[in-house]
């Protein structure tokens, strides 16, 4: 049994799964892994994810603390930067050992269009 920040975990697994688990924050990590970007940035990268979904799984990511951001105030309009702490980069060997698994399946069993 793990037991992290008042949570139980069964398993190491499932700790992980408790930071990157779910069907976005991969796919965000896997986004910022290399570079630091804008939200309407993000938001590009991935059509799919709804404003208010991807606002949350950042909130979520921040809160855990693997990704910052960052607020410029300076001069209108309002800019907002995302990019990985140095703990969130400890998951960039996990977060790319899934895309290229992806990659892999993709290969052998389907089609990439």
């Amino acid at each position: 049994m793990y037991k992290l920040k008042g949570k139980e975990y069964p398993c190491c697994a499932s700790l992980t799964m408790g930071f990157i688990g779910g069907k976005w924050k991969t796919v965000i990590l896997y986004h910022l892994r290399k570079d630091t970007l804008r939200y309407n940035e993000l938001r590009k990268q991935i059509p799919t994810v709804t404003e208010r979904t991807l606002s949350l799984q950042l909130k979520t990511l921040e809160e855990d603390g693997i990704i910052k951001r960052k607020v410029y105030t300076s001069k209108p309009p309002l800019k907002v930067e995302y990019s990985l702490t140095d703990f969130g980069k400890t998951l960039v060997p996990v977060v790319q050992a899934i895309a290229d698994w992806g990659v892999a399946t993709v290969k052998e069993k389907g089609e990439v269009f």
